[in-house]
């Protein structure tokens, strides 16, 4: 709080109520001064009145944002089947902590393994066509390379006269043949190829469609309730499970007025992030301190306000999802603010003041506070007003 006179030092807070034995006190000394009976004010106004002082003092000051927030697994995921089956087994209770990859529970994996060997038999067949297929290749391939030289040295003798040309053409004919044998045996490679990718693709998946047999944990987390019990059918991409809650670590989702916006930007534009300090709404009532990580990229026109995250560790889980807490975002710090104590703070027409002890030990002052200054806030330490 501002004083106007720097020769002030001591503040003090008048009392509104007295105490018994102060006001018959003031009785008895109103009574002397009007002689007995019920004297005019001027009487009573020379009394002393007891009050309470307290020395004026710096200190760092954190201007915060009060709100209150509601807290958010990290992530929140529900188990669904992705095959369908008789669930033989569930290896895991409700409320339990898992880590990735932990074996929740099995579904019957024999229709799944009949359909992964069948699918591998059809992948031996295939491989076997394929390499038939290129085996003829070969073959034709070899007899048209052979007829086709056959035709070439009988054409030479044609023109030397010893054998006919009738002969001659048949030679090249045959060997036109055999090469357009062998470009079918070049397209039935390439579709005994084309069908084993297929056929090798079907398998891949039969694979996979077992593994789903055996559901594991994607993430380290909480169980949730499990709906559904060993015994029960369970039909692919339908059938909830369970629900794996993620709460380490944890999300604290809250909203400021809008105002605040600039000054949050400001303030998170650099590698240092706002610190945030949730206290949860229960008996223990302790606090826990986290980072501000997210601001929602609209203002909420209805209310004015803006959403915010933070992220806490939340090792110990004090925060809970789905519980509400007390939210302070710190902004800033103001370093070797002047503080009073909060109860000093009155309020007249003018506004704000306090009274302050003059030179001669009397209370012949106000110092008014600053005009609603921004920096006039609560003191976290020591329960004080900053100026």
């Amino acid at each position: 709080m501002v004083n106007r006179s720097r020769s002030l030092s001591v503040c003090f807070v008048a009392l509104l109520a007295l105490t018994v034995g102060a006001a018959a006190c003031s009785k008895t000394a109103d009574t002397a001064a009007a002689g007995g009976g019920r004297g005019g004010r001027g009487g009573r106004g020379g009394v002393a009145q007891p009050v309470v002082v307290a020395r004026v003092t710096q200190k760092d000051v954190p201007v915060d944002i009060a709100a209150v927030g509601n807290v958010e697994a990290f992530n929140l995921i529900t188990m669904r089947s992705q095959v369908t089956g008789e669930l033989q087994q569930v290896y895991v209770h409700e409320g339990d902590s898992v880590k990735k990859g932990a074996l929740l529970a099995q579904i019957d994996p024999r229709p799944l393994q009949s359909a992964l060997e069948q699918a591998q038999a059809n992948l031996t067949r295939d491989v076997a066509l394929v390499r038939q297929a290129e085996a003829q290749l070969a073959r034709d391939a070899s007899a048209a390379e052979y007829q086709q030289l056959t035709a070439e040295r009988q054409a030479k003798l044609v023109s030397a006269g010893i054998i006919s040309k009738d002969q001659a053409e048949q030679s090249q004919s045959s060997a036109d043949a055999t090469r357009a044998t062998v470009n079918a045996d070049k397209a039935n490679v390439e579709s005994a190829q084309a069908q084993l990718a297929v056929q090798q693709s079907a398998t891949d998946n039969a694979k996979v469609q077992l593994q789903y047999a055996a559901i594991r944990a994607p993430i380290d987390g909480r169980l949730g309730d499990v709906t559904v019990k060993a015994g029960n059918l369970v039909t692919a991409n339908n059938s909830a499970l369970m629900t794996i809650a993620q709460i380490e670590p944890v999300l604290v989702t809250f909203s400021v007025p809008a105002i605040h916006l600039p000054t949050i930007k400001e303030h998170t534009s650099g590698p240092q992030k706002l610190e945030v300090v949730a206290t949860p709404q229960d008996s223990e009532a302790q606090a826990a301190t986290g980072l501000l990580t997210f601001w929602d990229n609209l203002v909420d026109q209805t209310t004015d306000t803006i959403k915010l995250k933070a992220t806490f560790k939340n090792e110990d889980h004090r925060l809970w999802p789905g519980q509400f807490a007390r939210v302070s975002l710190r902004l800033t710090t103001i370093m070797g603010a002047t503080v009073v104590p909060q109860q000093a703070v009155q309020t007249g027409q003018e506004g704000q003041f306090v009274f302050v002890v003059n030179q001669g030990g009397g209370g012949g002052g106000r110092g008014r506070r600053g005009g609603g200054d921004a920096a006039a806030t609560p003191a976290a330490a020591g329960g004080g007003a900053a100026a």
